[in-house]
């Protein structure tokens, strides 16, 4: 199935050729009126308070759906780090966590600052071997951020559960155009200011039943609570706190989830599956550009290209307005929904014509 350009259409009107979605994806019309509605409320004085707590469970739903796994597992927040903060205050002094190099600082930060853990850093390409008797925690991004690579998540999986390791999947620059299957990892978090296309304040944590066991929940506040908003959630200790993921919560930031609640709805109707098809056509195509003009990409099938040595360029391609960005020397472009045909020429163009 073909993305819908009359849907896209409807929804997105860049001004630029925007190719860095890595860095943070465009918000659809839909979710842009949401903010603006609420904002207007609150100008005004809404009755209701600083926004509806039914859009954040929309979103949650959502999120869940996206990523096959039950909502009952879902946690939502504002950014990775606290996640990763809160899995990593859990573990035991001493325990290891195992990493590849390389690692975005929000998944690595959290376990080096306790100063008493282990963390032990491979290639990501060594990463499922490196797993050993011993090691607790193998913590990784789907997708690099710096490279766009695609870890083998399979031969990962299988390497932490034969020497009973548990696993934390960061999955900020896949959900969204790569299938996920959340619940076949103890523990994951996903920004979602980048493919699935929400406002920054926006994050995911999904644990399994089993995980939940041994994760104190460690910032909880109301909206930790069964019942948040009644009166044994508002003074004092909560009493009963969620029986689900929700008793990680952090307190929502309505505004982007009021936007949320529609990106990801937007989402749920177009299918990660043709995202997916969409994305890394439009990213294939570009690489083969590049191949035909001598340039040699970071192998593999990525909605993100990178091109070793050319990180210094992606100021130049900005001022044509052709928005990309440079990372670890790399020369980095992300393809998503609202890209097209176009957009590929246009930078090949400018790169190589």
């Amino acid at each position: 199935m073909e993305i819908s350009k009359p849907l896209i259409d409807a929804e997105f009107a860049p001004r630029t050729t925007y190719l860095n979605t890595a860095v943070n994806g465009l918000l659809p019309r839909r979710s842009v009126h949401a903010v603006k509605a609420l904002a207007q409320e609150l100008g005004e004085g809404r009755p209701g308070g600083s926004g509806d707590y039914s859009a954040v469970t929309a979103a949650r739903r959502s999120f869940a759906r996206l990523t096959g796994v039950d909502e009952g597992r879902v946690a939502i927040g504002g950014s990775v780090s606290v996640h990763a903060g809160l899995i990593a205050a859990s573990l035991r002094s001493g325990a290891e966590v195992l990493l590849p190099e390389g690692e975005f600082t929000s998944l690595v930060t959290p376990f080096a600052v306790r100063g008493d853990l282990k963390l032990r850093q491979v290639p990501l390409d060594e990463l499922a071997e490196a797993v050993r008797p011993g090691t607790d925690l193998v913590a990784l991004s789907s997708v690099q951020s710096a490279d766009g690579r695609v870890a083998d998540l399979v031969a990962v999986r299988a390497a932490a559960a034969a020497h009973g390791a548990r696993t934390l999947l960061d999955a900020s620059q896949s959900a969204g155009w790569l299938p996920l299957d959340a619940a076949a990892w103890d523990f994951t978090v996903t920004a979602g200011y980048k493919f699935l296309l929400c406002p920054r304040g926006v994050s995911f944590l999904t644990v399994t039943e089993e995980a939940q066991e041994s994760l104190p929940p460690a910032h909880a506040g109301t909206f930790a609570a069964e019942r948040p908003g009644q009166a044994d959630s508002m003074y004092g200790p909560i009493t009963e706190l969620a029986r689900s993921a929700r008793r990680y919560d952090e307190t929502p930031a309505y505004l982007p989830y009021h936007a949320a609640e529609q990106s990801l709805a937007l989402l749920e109707e177009i299918g990660i599956q043709t995202v997916h098809a969409h994305d890394t056509a439009l990213a294939g195509r570009f690489s083969a550009g590049l191949r035909r003009h001598g340039l040699e990409p970071v192998a593999g099938e990525s909605a993100i290209v990178a091109v070793p040595g050319l990180g210094d360029r992606a100021e130049e391609l900005c001022r044509a307005g052709i928005l990309v960005s440079g990372r670890a020397g790399n020369l980095r472009v992300t393809f998503h929904l609202y890209n097209s045909p176009a957009d590929v020429e246009r930078a090949l163009d400018f790169l190589v014509g």
